[in-house]
């Protein structure tokens, strides 16, 4: 006789936890977008929790200048890692033995943030910054003599073209450490910070089909909605230091689909889910204090007046505009089966083409343009070098009628090293365990937590320069789950 598994009694404790990512640890992940909630049996309602604490920390780099990408160990960063919560929703019944519907709630894009001591951290000494923006010591009552003294240098033609193209570089580079060193001043005090928000609301529409209803086709519309602000403090930014950014909450659409089997009497259920990629049109403001100084010199070099010239530098400072960020595309496989009529495993695999995905704030983009090294096409404020793989594996086993409980092992590949210093983590490896208990037949709680070790990464500018240096972290995740249940008959 053929032993069959109750799939009802064998599901798995940490749902709640599975896929919960960290902040960063691959791109903007987070929530892991989870889909299992509308592969339930009958009528089915879940409500889930998630706190997420991690201690990032490491050493900034002791060379302050921009044109040397030469990573020397300095002081301690302290912890920049947020501790974060969130909560995702689930709700699906079936209309008959064919039809199925749902409606999904979570959040799956974020980063929380925050330096608040060394290198990113502006300090406010203005000689002493220019000293280090440079790599020179310099006396700030000469600064502005040697500027003029370069500059003359430069339009000097009894000089060759070489020593003049490097007395033009060196006003310049003095020029910029001056206007990043009067942004230092100005912004005394305040810490590099970044936070990105969003949520997601999923509607779901399945069909069954087969001989036994074993094959599952589904799929509906997305609404995301996303926020986020950005600030640059520090020497460890270079020019960049004094910059902020705020884009506005953005709602825009995509679409999700995907295919699923099961076969009930071995709890067998298998689903593979794409979401799409989703376009935000987003209003941003924008501050860049370099970007008074190259506006003012621009205007100066095409004739117009000093007090010209530093009218325009002044409203180049701020600026608010549109551009595009686009979340990215994703696939998730969840696996699961009965090993015996009281032990479940499960597999869940998900990628995430961070590769491609950017972030370019317009007069970030801008202003860095006016670097020769990327004047043709600017610097992103964020993008990634590799995709993301993350493999989850596990086991539950049921104790009593009323409980079960699980583990997990799991692996986050990461978006490369090095990586944006406003989220430096190369993947993780996690442990979980979790259990389940239900209250009534149809009313369950769930509860879990997991370890998770970071991988070791170094923080990088656009630019490709390393300052700071991030290994030994770890985070843990915690979260609890209601959820109920009933049976519809047909």
């Amino acid at each position: 006789m053929r032993t069959t598994f109750h799939l009802k009694t064998l599901a798995v404790a940490i749902a709640t936890l599975s896929v919960a990512s960290v902040s960063s640890a691959a791109g903007l992940d987070r929530s892991g977008q989870d889909v299992t909630a509308f592969f339930q049996d009958g009528v089915y309602a879940e409500s889930v929790y998630t706190y997420i604490d991690a201690d990032v920390s490491g050493r900034d780099s002791a060379n302050n200048v921009p044109s040397s990408n030469t990573y020397v160990e300095g002081g301690d960063t302290g912890d920049i890692a947020e501790s974060y919560d969130f909560f995702r929703y689930g709700v699906k019944a079936d209309i008959n033995d064919t039809f199925s519907i749902g409606l999904l709630y979570d959040e799956p894009f974020g980063a929380a943030a925050e330096y608040t001591q060394g290198n990113f951290v502006a300090q406010g000494n203005q000689n002493t910054s220019i000293e280090q923006l440079t790599g020179n010591q310099f006396n700030g009552l000469t600064i502005g003599p040697e500027i003029q003294r370069l500059t003359g240098l430069a339009n000097n033609e009894a000089l060759t073209a070489q020593q003049r193209d490097a007395a033009a570089v060196g006003a310049r580079n003095l020029s910029i450490a001056v206007a990043a060193a009067a942004a230092e001043a100005g912004t005394a005090g305040e810490n590099t910070n970044v936070e990105v928000r969003s949520q997601s609301l999923t509607g779901l529409l399945g069909m069954k089909f087969g001989a036994n209803k074993e094959f599952q086709v589904y799929g509906g519309p997305v609404a995301q909605r996303i926020e986020s602000e950005v600030k640059l403090r520090g020497l460890a930014y270079g020019p960049a230091t004094g910059y902020t950014s705020s884009s506005n909450p953005d709602m825009d659409y995509g679409w999700i689909a995907g295919m699923s089997y099961s076969k009930p009497e071995i709890a067998l259920k298998a689903a593979l889910t794409y979401r799409s990629e989703i376009d935000h049109d987003m209003n941003i403001a924008e501050t860049y204090p370099l970007a008074g100084p190259l506006t003012q010199a621009e205007a100066l070099r095409q004739g117009a007046t000093p007090e010209q010239a530093a009218a325009l530098g002044a409203a180049a400072v701020n600026q608010s505009s549109k551009y595009e960020i686009t979340t990215p595309k994703s696939v998730n496989f969840d696996f699961q089966t009965g090993i015996n009529p009281t032990t479940l495993a499960t597999a869940k695999v998900r990628w995430v083409p961070w590769g491609d995905f950017k972030i370019t704030p317009p007069l970030y983009n801008e202003v860095s343009k006016a670097n020769p090294l990327y004047a043709e096409d600017g610097l992103n404020l964020v993008d990634y070098d590799d995709d993301q793989w993350q493999v989850e594996l596990g086991l539950a086993k049921r104790l009593a009628p009323a409980l079960a409980v699980s583990g997990t092992v799991g692996w986050d590949s990461g978006a490369g090293d090095p990586t944006t210093s406003l989220g430096p983590i190369e993947g993780y490896y996690s442990v979980g365990l979790g259990a389940k208990y239900n209250v009534t037949p149809e009313w369950a709680v769930s509860a879990g937590g997991k370890y998770l070790w970071f991988g070791d990464a170094q923080g990088a500018l656009p630019t490709d320069k390393i300052v700071a240096d991030f290994d030994d972290n770890d985070g843990y995740i915690v979260g609890v789950k209601l959820s109920y249940q009933a049976k519809q008959d047909f």
